[in-house]
């Protein structure tokens, strides 16, 4: 069996060499001509599934070690009874540990508690819904808007958006790209929505970049309806747009997900669903895989320090998410061409990124509130 994986597929080869051949190729640069012998195609996000790449091939098994599909052409594949799978949830945990980190460095730069502020997610499946728990673990009050999840729930929390903008100090997007139905998402966060925003909110968009309208963003900020901004995704990628990152207060690659065990995560579900597919014994040691944590563990003195004020510190030595906002700035050149290349080094080249969970702490001096915020948050917590 031949199997063909995009190059920011995680451990691809470690993995995917225990079932058949394994020939790994640059994610842009995969073409029909690499499948014209292949059983299996694994990918990310920069690889675009459609009826032009797998028409006339062989391939009888898709995955994306993604969370997102909207790469992928559903129809494409079901008309030629190709299977394909996803990673549902794999990066969540991820996603929510960016904001978390981009909420403690703007309090930090602009001199406000986050406890107390109201936050708004917009989208509460997967990752969302560890938003909620990690802002509930700062002290936040939390607004959830999820229509769809309204609809099949009786939970009276769930509430309009309107509602949810009016009310939010922050709003936060956590939603898939969807473009027909009953609830759309594309363009979601358009000109009507910012109107509808609490003036001088914080806007976080670490989902799609299609769910939001960059030109009604500009606007909002420049009339005073957005004070600061948090931008992940884009629209369009790999090209950003450089007068949405001069807006932003902080801004990376599309990396909000990119963890090591965020993407790890995604590599073991295609892994475990094309040996299910091609009914294989399931031979890989993902144990073995793991590198130590860079932060194995930290001890900190928290006398006469607020809490948020510890977190940050912790946090920075984990995630330094500033360092995300410098290199994408140092990328925006003005050839648009240019500018797509570094948007895509970047994310090829990303840092080893470990979860809160691989660090163990020694909080000094810290009162029970904070214990429980930090183990909320996912540390290890060594009791005092």
């Amino acid at each position: 069996m031949k199997i063909v994986c995009a190059e920011t597929v995680l451990l691809a080869q470690e993995a995917f060499s225990l079932a058949g051949k394994t020939v790994v190729i640059p994610d842009r640069e995969i073409t029909r001509d690499d499948l014209f012998d292949a059983d299996a195609l694994i990918v990310r996000s920069k690889t675009k599934i459609n009826a032009d790449l797998i028409s006339g091939t062989p391939v009888k098994f898709v995955g994306t070690a993604t969370a997102g599909t909207d790469h992928i052409d559903s129809d494409a594949l079901g008309k030629r009874g190709i299977y394909w799978c996803a990673a549902p949830g794999c990066n969540a945990n991820s996603v929510s540990e960016y904001l978390v980190a981009a909420l403690l460095v703007l309090r930090r730069r602009h001199g406000y508690d986050l406890e107390g502020k109201t936050i708004g997610v917009i989208g509460c499946g997967n990752v969302g819904s560890r938003v909620v728990k990690k802002c509930h673990a700062l002290g936040m009050n939390v607004l959830r808007n999820d229509p769809p999840l309204a609809a099949v729930s009786a939970d009276p929390d769930f509430l309009p958006l309107e509602h949810v903008l009016a009310e939010s100090d922050i709003v936060t997007l956590h939603i898939p790209l969807v473009k027909t139905g009953p609830w759309p998402t594309e363009r979601l966060a358009d000109y009507l929505f910012f109107e509808q925003l609490k003036p001088g909110a914080i806007f976080i968009n670490a989902a799609r970049g299609s769910v939001c309208d960059y030109d009604a963003l500009l606007a909002a900020k420049a009339g005073g309806a957005v004070a600061q901004t948090v931008i992940d995704v884009w629209n369009p990628e790999p090209a950003f747009r450089p007068d949405v990152l001069k807006l932003a207060d902080l801004a990376s690659p599309h990396i909000a997900g990119h963890s090591y065990e965020g993407k790890l995560n995604g590599t073991i579900a295609c892994y475990n669903e094309l040996c299910n597919f091609f009914e294989l014994r399931k031979s890989w040691d993902i144990a073995a895989s793991l590198p130590q944590p860079d932060v194995p563990h930290i001890e900190i003195d928290c006398n006469g320090r607020s809490d948020e004020e510890v977190l940050y510190e912790i946090i920075g030595q984990i995630y330094d998410i500033e360092t995300d906002d410098r290199l994408i700035r140092d990328a925006s050149v003005q050839n648009e061409v240019d500018r797509a290349r570094n948007f895509d080094a970047l994310r090829k080249s990303y840092r080893t990124r470990r979860e809160f969970k691989n660090t163990e702490l020694t909080l000094n001096n810290a009162a029970t509130a904070l214990r429980h915020k930090a183990k909320a948050l996912g540390f290890i917590v060594r009791e005092a």
